[in-house]
Protein backbone atom coordinates (compact mmCIF):
# COMPACT_ATOMS: atom_id res chain seq x y z
CA UNK A 1 0.00 0.00 0.00
CA UNK A 2 1.28 3.55 -0.93
CA UNK A 3 1.91 6.02 1.87
CA UNK A 4 -0.84 8.42 0.36
CA UNK A 5 -3.39 5.03 0.42
CA UNK A 6 -2.62 4.60 3.61
CA UNK A 7 -4.50 7.64 5.05
CA UNK A 8 -7.49 7.70 3.17
CA UNK A 9 -10.67 7.70 4.28
CA UNK A 10 -12.72 4.18 3.47
CA UNK A 11 -16.15 5.20 4.00
CA UNK A 12 -18.44 7.81 3.68
CA UNK A 13 -18.46 9.78 7.32
CA UNK A 14 -22.28 10.93 8.29
CA UNK A 15 -22.05 14.79 8.53
CA UNK A 16 -25.40 16.93 8.46
CA UNK A 17 -24.53 20.49 6.56
CA UNK A 18 -25.56 23.26 8.74
CA UNK A 19 -25.34 26.10 6.26
CA UNK A 20 -22.74 26.51 3.16
CA UNK A 21 -19.97 25.43 4.74
CA UNK A 22 -19.16 22.62 2.63
CA UNK A 23 -19.36 24.58 -0.20
CA UNK A 24 -17.05 27.37 1.67
CA UNK A 25 -14.17 24.58 2.37
CA UNK A 26 -14.45 23.29 -1.11
CA UNK A 27 -13.45 26.98 -2.71
CA UNK A 28 -10.84 26.93 0.23
CA UNK A 29 -9.35 23.91 -0.85
CA UNK A 30 -9.70 24.49 -4.39
CA UNK A 31 -7.20 27.60 -3.96
CA UNK A 32 -5.12 25.53 -1.40
CA UNK A 33 -5.82 27.89 1.43
CA UNK A 34 -5.11 26.73 5.20
CA UNK A 35 -8.57 26.47 7.17
CA UNK A 36 -8.74 27.39 10.51
CA UNK A 37 -12.40 26.04 12.14
CA UNK A 38 -13.87 27.60 15.39
CA UNK A 39 -16.64 25.95 17.10
CA UNK A 40 -17.75 24.59 20.95
CA UNK A 41 -16.55 20.92 21.62
CA UNK A 42 -18.37 18.41 20.10
CA UNK A 43 -20.41 20.42 17.66
CA UNK A 44 -18.62 18.31 14.47
CA UNK A 45 -15.51 19.78 13.83
CA UNK A 46 -13.68 17.23 13.21
CA UNK A 47 -16.40 15.05 11.80
CA UNK A 48 -16.61 17.68 9.10
CA UNK A 49 -13.11 17.49 8.12
CA UNK A 50 -13.24 13.96 7.86
CA UNK A 51 -16.00 14.33 5.64
CA UNK A 52 -14.80 17.15 2.91
CA UNK A 53 -11.08 14.89 3.03
CA UNK A 54 -13.80 12.36 1.88
CA UNK A 55 -15.63 14.13 -0.40
CA UNK A 56 -12.19 15.31 -2.34
CA UNK A 57 -10.67 12.43 -2.32
CA UNK A 58 -7.47 13.35 -0.41
CA UNK A 59 -5.53 11.51 2.43
CA UNK A 60 -6.41 13.11 5.59
CA UNK A 61 -3.34 13.07 8.76
CA UNK A 62 -4.64 14.14 12.19
CA UNK A 63 -2.90 15.26 15.00
CA UNK A 64 -4.06 16.08 18.21
CA UNK A 65 -2.45 19.05 19.86
CA UNK A 66 -1.33 19.02 23.79
CA UNK A 67 0.69 21.38 25.89
CA UNK A 68 3.91 18.88 25.42
CA UNK A 69 3.63 19.24 21.62
CA UNK A 70 7.48 19.71 20.48
CA UNK A 71 7.98 21.03 16.97
CA UNK A 72 9.93 17.81 16.14
CA UNK A 73 6.54 16.06 16.93
CA UNK A 74 5.08 18.21 13.71
CA UNK A 75 8.25 17.59 11.95
CA UNK A 76 10.15 14.76 12.46
CA UNK A 77 13.42 13.90 14.37
CA UNK A 78 16.70 11.57 14.01
CA UNK A 79 16.15 8.65 16.20
CA UNK A 80 18.81 5.94 16.79
CA UNK A 81 18.46 2.19 16.50
CA UNK A 82 21.31 -0.87 16.06
CA UNK A 83 22.17 0.38 12.40
CA UNK A 84 22.58 4.19 13.54
CA UNK A 85 20.71 7.25 13.36
CA UNK A 86 17.44 8.10 10.98
CA UNK A 87 15.35 10.86 10.21
CA UNK A 88 11.35 9.86 10.80
CA UNK A 89 9.46 12.29 9.39
CA UNK A 90 6.34 14.08 11.43
CA UNK A 91 2.89 14.02 10.66
CA UNK A 92 2.95 17.58 9.38
CA UNK A 93 5.86 16.69 7.06
CA UNK A 94 4.83 13.53 5.43
CA UNK A 95 1.73 15.63 4.88
CA UNK A 96 3.09 18.13 3.06
CA UNK A 97 5.39 15.24 0.84
CA UNK A 98 2.40 13.10 0.07
CA UNK A 99 -0.49 16.09 -0.42
CA UNK A 100 -2.57 15.47 2.59
CA UNK A 101 -5.10 17.69 4.59
CA UNK A 102 -3.06 17.93 7.50
CA UNK A 103 -5.73 18.62 10.49
CA UNK A 104 -3.90 19.83 13.74
CA UNK A 105 -7.20 19.54 15.78
CA UNK A 106 -7.45 21.84 19.06
CA UNK A 107 -4.08 23.77 18.05
CA UNK A 108 -4.41 26.38 21.08
CA UNK A 109 -3.55 23.37 23.00
CA UNK A 110 0.31 23.28 21.66
CA UNK A 111 2.79 25.60 22.56
CA UNK A 112 3.12 28.64 20.67
CA UNK A 113 6.69 28.48 19.81
CA UNK A 114 5.55 24.85 18.31
CA UNK A 115 2.70 26.78 15.80
CA UNK A 116 5.08 28.99 14.83
CA UNK A 117 6.58 26.35 12.19
CA UNK A 118 3.10 25.90 10.54
CA UNK A 119 3.73 29.50 9.23
CA UNK A 120 6.23 28.71 6.06
CA UNK A 121 3.48 26.41 4.89
CA UNK A 122 0.31 29.07 5.41
CA UNK A 123 1.86 31.71 2.78
CA UNK A 124 2.89 31.86 -0.84
CA UNK A 125 6.06 30.08 0.04
CA UNK A 126 4.33 26.66 1.43
CA UNK A 127 7.49 25.32 2.32
CA UNK A 128 8.60 23.36 5.72
CA UNK A 129 12.27 23.92 6.28
CA UNK A 130 13.69 20.80 8.32
CA UNK A 131 16.71 22.56 10.47
CA UNK A 132 17.80 19.61 12.18
CA UNK A 133 17.74 17.77 8.68
CA UNK A 134 19.50 20.60 6.50
CA UNK A 135 16.37 20.38 4.12
CA UNK A 136 14.06 22.42 2.91
CA UNK A 137 10.68 21.22 1.89
CA UNK A 138 8.05 22.04 -0.94
CA UNK A 139 4.73 21.28 -0.17
CA UNK A 140 3.10 18.82 -2.39
CA UNK A 141 0.49 21.04 -5.19
CA UNK A 142 -2.30 19.12 -3.09
CA UNK A 143 -0.87 19.65 0.40
CA UNK A 144 -3.86 21.69 3.03
CA UNK A 145 -3.54 22.79 6.33
CA UNK A 146 -6.13 22.71 8.42
CA UNK A 147 -6.82 23.84 12.20
CA UNK A 148 -8.85 23.77 14.86
CA UNK A 149 -9.93 25.27 18.21
CA UNK A 150 -12.94 26.08 21.05
CA UNK A 151 -13.07 29.96 21.36
CA UNK A 152 -14.72 29.18 24.26
CA UNK A 153 -11.53 28.47 25.81
CA UNK A 154 -9.82 31.34 24.93
CA UNK A 155 -7.44 32.98 27.43
CA UNK A 156 -4.24 34.72 27.33
CA UNK A 157 -1.72 31.67 27.88
CA UNK A 158 -4.29 29.49 25.68
CA UNK A 159 -5.33 31.48 22.38
CA UNK A 160 -3.66 31.80 18.80
CA UNK A 161 -1.21 34.74 18.18
CA UNK A 162 -2.48 37.14 15.54
CA UNK A 163 0.41 36.46 13.21
CA UNK A 164 -1.22 33.02 12.93
CA UNK A 165 -4.81 33.61 12.67
CA UNK A 166 -4.25 35.83 9.97
CA UNK A 167 -2.63 32.93 7.65
CA UNK A 168 -6.13 31.43 7.67
CA UNK A 169 -9.53 31.73 6.08
CA UNK A 170 -12.24 30.66 9.12
CA UNK A 171 -15.27 28.66 9.49
CA UNK A 172 -16.91 29.42 12.22
CA UNK A 173 -19.26 26.20 13.78
CA UNK A 174 -21.91 25.79 16.15
CA UNK A 175 -24.84 23.48 17.32
CA UNK A 176 -27.28 22.62 15.07
CA UNK A 177 -31.14 23.56 15.36
CA UNK A 178 -33.31 21.38 17.38
CA UNK A 179 -34.74 19.68 14.69
CA UNK A 180 -31.53 19.27 12.80
CA UNK A 181 -29.38 18.14 16.24
CA UNK A 182 -32.13 15.82 16.58
CA UNK A 183 -32.40 14.79 13.47
CA UNK A 184 -28.30 13.58 13.51
CA UNK A 185 -28.77 11.77 16.89
CA UNK A 186 -31.44 9.76 15.30
CA UNK A 187 -29.47 9.17 11.98
CA UNK A 188 -26.31 7.82 14.02
CA UNK A 189 -27.55 6.15 16.36
CA UNK A 190 -31.34 5.06 15.50
CA UNK A 191 -33.31 6.00 18.15
CA UNK A 192 -36.42 7.26 17.81
CA UNK A 193 -37.26 10.94 17.01
CA UNK A 194 -39.22 11.75 20.00
CA UNK A 195 -36.59 10.42 22.32
CA UNK A 196 -33.55 12.30 20.32
CA UNK A 197 -35.54 15.70 20.43
CA UNK A 198 -36.25 14.96 24.55
CA UNK A 199 -32.00 14.77 24.71
CA UNK A 200 -31.55 18.04 22.95
CA UNK A 201 -34.09 19.78 25.10
CA UNK A 202 -31.79 18.66 28.17
CA UNK A 203 -28.60 19.55 26.08
CA UNK A 204 -30.31 23.32 25.40
CA UNK A 205 -30.79 23.90 28.58
CA UNK A 206 -27.51 22.82 29.57
CA UNK A 207 -26.16 25.24 27.35
CA UNK A 208 -28.20 28.32 28.91
CA UNK A 209 -25.74 27.64 31.43
CA UNK A 210 -22.82 27.93 30.11
CA UNK A 211 -21.28 30.92 31.72
CA UNK A 212 -23.25 30.83 34.56
CA UNK A 213 -21.90 27.95 36.32
CA UNK A 214 -20.72 25.92 33.54
CA UNK A 215 -17.48 26.53 31.15
CA UNK A 216 -19.01 24.41 28.12
CA UNK A 217 -23.01 22.92 27.59
CA UNK A 218 -23.86 20.00 26.27
CA UNK A 219 -22.30 18.41 23.50
CA UNK A 220 -24.07 16.54 20.23
CA UNK A 221 -21.00 13.90 21.18
CA UNK A 222 -22.61 13.58 24.26
CA UNK A 223 -26.03 13.16 23.23
CA UNK A 224 -25.45 10.52 20.82
CA UNK A 225 -23.29 8.89 23.87
CA UNK A 226 -26.86 9.20 25.64
CA UNK A 227 -28.65 7.45 22.71
CA UNK A 228 -26.64 5.03 22.56
CA UNK A 229 -26.95 3.92 26.38
CA UNK A 230 -30.35 3.93 25.88
CA UNK A 231 -30.46 2.23 22.65
CA UNK A 232 -28.79 -0.49 25.35
CA UNK A 233 -31.43 -0.62 26.82
CA UNK A 234 -30.38 1.97 29.77
CA UNK A 235 -33.19 4.07 31.54
CA UNK A 236 -33.15 7.69 29.32
CA UNK A 237 -32.81 9.25 33.10
CA UNK A 238 -29.52 7.09 33.99
CA UNK A 239 -28.58 7.39 30.52
CA UNK A 240 -28.81 11.18 30.55
CA UNK A 241 -26.67 11.67 34.02
CA UNK A 242 -24.39 9.37 32.53
CA UNK A 243 -23.31 11.10 29.83
CA UNK A 244 -24.85 14.08 29.83
CA UNK A 245 -24.32 15.76 33.62
CA UNK A 246 -21.39 13.91 34.97
CA UNK A 247 -19.32 14.34 32.35
CA UNK A 248 -19.45 18.19 32.01
CA UNK A 249 -19.12 19.12 35.59
CA UNK A 250 -18.77 18.62 39.46
CA UNK A 251 -20.68 21.28 41.24
CA UNK A 252 -23.59 20.16 42.85
CA UNK A 253 -25.54 22.58 42.19
CA UNK A 254 -25.39 22.58 38.93
CA UNK A 255 -25.66 18.88 38.67
CA UNK A 256 -28.65 18.72 40.19
CA UNK A 257 -30.92 21.42 38.46
CA UNK A 258 -29.47 19.38 35.19
CA UNK A 259 -30.93 16.46 36.86
CA UNK A 260 -33.94 18.39 37.60
CA UNK A 261 -34.29 18.94 33.76
CA UNK A 262 -33.80 15.52 32.73
CA UNK A 263 -36.68 14.36 35.48
CA UNK A 264 -38.94 16.78 34.22
CA UNK A 265 -38.43 16.00 30.84
CA UNK A 266 -38.68 11.78 31.38
CA UNK A 267 -40.08 12.18 34.76
CA UNK A 268 -38.95 11.08 38.01
CA UNK A 269 -39.29 7.44 39.65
Amino acid sequence: MAEHDQYLIQREPFYQPLAQEVALYQAAWDERLPVMIKGPTGCGKSRFVEYMAWTLGRPLITVACNEDMTASDLVGRYLLDANGTHWLDGPLTTAARIGAICYLDEIVEARQDTTVVIHPLTDHRRTLPLDKKGELVEAHADFQLVISYNPGYQSLMKDLKQSTKQRFAALHFDYADHDTEAGIIVRETGLPQEQARQLVKIAETARNLKGHGLDEGISTRLLVYAARLIKRAIAPRLACRMALVDPITDDAEIRDTLYHAIDAVFGAD
